[in-house]
C-alpha cells in the first residue's frame, strides 16, 4: 500500500496537483477555496483556455501561467505537466465546467501524476450528473453514472445491453444534437420505463422535465433541443432490479410477490403500514405503489 497525506507531507519533493471544479453555469457556485488555489498555483492548465480566462477574469485571478490540456493535446501536453511538478510548481487542472476528471481527459493526467507520486488534491465542487440526479425524484440510493455514450449506432446500442439489467438509476450526459438520438435508444432497448431530463442546470432557464422515455421522444419530436443535458433513466424493477453476482447473497425475499413480501415484515411484529414503506424501500419502489398492489391482491 502506498500512503500519501495531501497536506502533512511538507517535505515531499515536487509540486501538487490540484482538481478544481468550477461552475457549470451559475458562477456563485465558484467556492472560495476553489479560488484561493487558482490565486496561488504556478499553473492552469485549463481545458478551454478561452473559457477558463473569463473564469479567471470574473474573479480577479491573474497571477498563474495558462496552459491548454485537452482531448486533442493531452498525450504532448501529459510530459509537460508532469515536467513542472516534478521541478516542484503547483499545476490546477480546471475543465471546461464542473469537476475535472469527470467526462473529460482529467483522469488521465490525474493517473500519471499518481503514478510518479505525486499529491494530488480534489478541490471539490459543482458536478451536473450528481446536481441534476438529487432534484430527479429518482432513486439516489444507488445510481450509476455513464456519461456520454458511443456515438456508433452500434456501440451505443451494445452498451445499453450492458446496462439493461442494472438495478441503479442511470445518469447519462448528452449534446442537444443527439439527445433525441440517445432517447430513442434508451427506449429501444431499456423499454418505456420512468426518466427525468435535466437542462441548463443552475442557469436562468434550468428545466426538469418528467415522465416516461415515449413521451419524452415525442416531445423532442415537437421542440427543438437546446442547452445540455443530463438523462436519468429508472434502473430495471423487474424481481427487484437484481443482479447476478457471485459474491451478493440474493435477497431473503426474491420470489415473493409484493402481498407476500409485506406479510412475511408483518410477521415480523410490525404494522402493515410500517411494512409497506419497508418493502418499498427493500424493492426500491414507491410506497404508494406496494401500497395499491397489496389492496388490489385482497380486493380479488
Amino acid at each position: 500500500m502506498n500512503h500519501r497525506y495531501s497536506f502533512q507531507d511538507e517535505g515531499r519533493p515536487g509540486g501538487t496537483l490540484y482538481l478544481v471544479a468550477t461552475p457549470i453555469g451559475n458562477l456563485e457556485d465558484m467556492t472560495y477555496r476553489a479560488i484561493e488555489t487558482l490565486r496561488k498555483v504556478a499553473v492552469i492548465a485549463a481545458e478551454d483556455t478561452r473559457q477558463s480566462r473569463k473564469l479567471l477574469t470574473h474573479f480577479e485571478i491573474t497571477g498563474p501561467r495558462m496552459i491548454s490540456y485537452h482531448e486533442h493535446n493531452k498525450n504532448s501536453k501529459e510530459e509537460a505537466i508532469l515536467t513542472l511538478l516534478r521541478e516542484g510548481d503547483s499545476v490546477a487542472l480546471v475543465s471546461d465546467a464542473g469537476t475535472p476528471g469527470i467526462s473529460d481527459p482529467g483522469a488521465d493526467i490525474v493517473r500519471a501524476a499518481v503514478e510518479e507520486g505525486f499529491a494530488v488534491v480534489p478541490i471539490p465542487g459543482a458536478v451536473a450528473g450528481v446536481s441534476a440526479l438529487i432534484a430527479s425524484g429518482l432513486p439516489t440510493d444507488r445510481f450509476t453514472f455513464v456519461g456520454f455514450l458511443p456515438r456508433e449506432k452500434k456501440k451505443r446500442l451494445a452498451e445499453l445491453e450492458f446496462y439493461k439489467h442494472y438495478p441503479d438509476t442511470l445518469v447519462f450526459y448528452e449534446a442537444p444534437h443527439r439527445v433525441e438520438e440517445t432517447v430513442k435508444a434508451l427506449l429501444d432497448v431499456l423499454g418505456d420505463r420512468h426518466m427525468v431530463i435535466g437542462r441548463e442546470l443552475t442557469k436562468r432557464f434550468e428545466q426538469f422535465s418528467r415522465g416516461k422515455l415515449s413521451e419524452c421522444l415525442e416531445w423532442f419530436s415537437k421542440e427543438n433541443p437546446r442547452g445540455e443535458f443530463v438523462v436519468m433513466v429508472e434502473g430495471n424493477r423487474e424481481t427487484g432490479g437484481q443482479l447476478e453476482n457471485p459474491f451478493v447473497e440474493s435477497p431473503w425475499w426474491e420470489g415473493l410477490n409484493l402481498s407476500e413480501h409485506v406479510e412475511r415484515v408483518v410477521e415480523t411484529g410490525v404494522s402493515k403500514k410500517e411494512a409497506v414503506k419497508i418493502v418499498a424501500k427493500e424493492r426500491g419502489l414507491q410506497k404508494r405503489e406496494v401500497y395499491n398492489t397489496v389492496i388490489q391482491d385482497v380486493n380479488e
